[in-house]
C-alpha cells in the first residue's frame, strides 16, 4: 500500500509525552506498506482489532492500545492516507465519523455559450 503523510507519525512520536510511540508506529507503517489490501477483510486479517468507522476510515490501536491511528483507505488505488494520530485520551475527545475526507476532484463542466446573434 502507498501511505501518505508519514510526517504526521513523525511529528507525533517526537512529542515529549509520546516518544515511546515511535517503534509501534514504525512497525505499523512497515507492515501496511508491504500489505496489499483489496477489501476490509484483508485489513482485519492483519489487524483484528481495527475498527471501521465508515466511508473508508479505519481506527488502529497502536502501542498496546495506548495510541490511536485514524486512516482513510482507498482500496482500488492501494492508498492509505493518515488522517490523525494521538493518545487514547485524545481520541476520546474527537469524532472520527466527522473527520474530513479527501475531496474527489471532478473535471469542470463547460457550459455552452448562449450568445445572441446580431
Amino acid at each position: 500500500m502507498k501511505i501518505i503523510s508519514r510526517r504526521k507519525l513523525r511529528d507525533f512520536w517526537t512529542r515529549k509525552d509520546c516518544e515511546d510511540s515511535k517503534q509501534p508506529l514504525l512497525s505499523w507503517f512497515k507492515e501496511v506498506e508491504k500489505a496489499e489490501w483489496k477489501t476490509p477483510a484483508d485489513v482485519k486479517d492483519l489487524y483484528g482489532s481495527a475498527d471501521f468507522v465508515g466511508e473508508g476510515r479505519i481506527v488502529f490501536n497502536v502501542g498496546g492500545n495506548k495510541y490511536r491511528l485514524v486512516v482513510w483507505v482507498k482500496y482500488s488505488i492501494k492508498l492509505v492516507l493518515i488522517k490523525w494520530v494521538g493518545t487514547h485520551k485524545e481520541y476520546d475527545k474527537i469524532d472520527v465519523t466527522k473527520m474530513g475526507l479527501p475531496a474527489v476532484q471532478k473535471a469542470p463542466i463547460k457550459k455552452a455559450s448562449r450568445r445572441k446573434k446580431k
